[in-house]
């Protein structure tokens, strides 16, 4: 594949913390260190070095990406195991995705948004793979083609549906050309640490007597409908009222779609509120909320005047909770504008 010789921009950094408030108790699966009779059926994930419950940031970004993919009604275009599938740009520009049928049936050609212009890849990154793009497109941009790969023609569907076909050359050239390429990554704009125990939630905990080590039982019973035979359970979960540390990075490299990619991940943070994060979220588990959001931003000169001693650390005005954050994001939003632009807009 050609190596790109352009850097991609940095204009600066995004920081987003808040409370992360379990309001009904909450489980993260981690190992199990033996198999005791009796024993948990499903622990919870904690710090090798301290055993407290922690919030994994893989697991809330890849709810988050869940949430945001939904919202933006993207289609299922790449296998995912099992039966399943998800949504992926395969490539930085638009292009189609081939999923095979079978022997019989014609593959399905789904369209995706390429990542560089993907409201949710370009934030959450995306892993590129063959797909197909555009033939004028793959000679401007020098792609690398498949190999044995030839130029087909399709036409997308009438309906407004994101499928399309390959055309045949006897149905008179109609649609558009395409050749099979390696598909490009892009890397996601978005960190999200792992979230720890605040430590006066990490302190109640300690005092409180479950018979596990900050955490509690729940037992269940899965009852056969036909049947009526129990199938006994034991989950362990993070108690309702414990408080985790959230914080959030976003890396500014367009000023103008970093305004949209925050007000999505505000959105996305109000639903995750309405949704359920961790396991068994339809019994009941993982309701959250977050609250006391603060907001701060690093330009690239800021990050220069670091070392002569100014931390140049911009704070925007708290924000209460996340209804208070969509209700005033228009002034959230004039505010990072009045950092991203027009001067850090400029820096490269």
């Amino acid at each position: 594949m050609p190596v790109s010789l352009t850097q991609k921009p940095l204009l600066g950094k995004v920081r987003i913390t808040s409370t992360l408030n379990v309001e009904t108790g909450l489980h993260i699966g981690g190992a199990g260190e033996s198999l005791d009779i009796g024993g948990l059926d499903k622990p919870v994930i904690r710090d090798p070095l301290t055993q407290h419950p922690y919030l994994p940031g893989s697991s809330i970004k890849g709810k988050l990406r869940s949430i945001l993919e939904r919202l933006e009604n993207k289609p299922v275009n790449r296998p995912g195991g099992s039966g399943t599938y998800r949504y992926e740009s395969d490539d930085l520009v638009d292009g189609f995705t081939e999923v095979k049928q079978g022997r019989e049936k014609p593959p399905l050609l789904i369209f995706y948004d390429g990542a560089q212009t993907c409201k949710v890849c370009r934030v959450f990154g995306s892993t590129g793979v063959d797909c197909w793009v555009k033939t004028d497109v793959v000679e401007a941009e020098k792609l690398e083609a498949v190999k044995d790969s030839s130029k087909r023609r399709i036409a997308k569907a009438n309906d407004g549906s994101r499928l399309g076909r390959f055309v045949e050359e006897r149905e008179g050239q109609i649609g558009e050309l395409y050749t099979k390429v390696k598909g490009r990554n892009a890397t996601a704009r978005l960190i999200v640490r792992d979230c720890h125990l605040q430590r006066e939630s990490a302190e109640k905990l300690e005092r409180v007597n479950t018979g596990l080590y900050m955490t509690e039982w729940k037992f269940e019973n899965g009852i056969d409908r036909i049947t009526a035979a129990a199938n006994p359970r034991q989950v362990e979960r993070v108690p309702a009222g414990s408080k985790f540390q959230f914080e959030l990075i976003y890396t500014v490299e367009d000023s103008s779609q970093a305004i949209e990619d925050l007000q999505n991940l505000a959105i996305a943070l109000a639903l995750l509120e309405d949704d359920a994060l961790g396991g068994h979220g339809s019994r009941g588990y993982g309701k959250v909320k977050f609250a006391d959001f603060q907001f701060s931003f690093r330009s690239l000169n800021q990050y220069r005047q670091i070392a002569s001693g100014e931390s140049g650390l911009q704070s925007i005005s708290p924000v209460a909770n996340t209804e208070a954050l969509l209700e005033n994001f228009g002034r959230f939003r004039a505010e990072i504008q009045q950092r991203l632009l027009p001067e850090n807009g400029s820096e490269t």
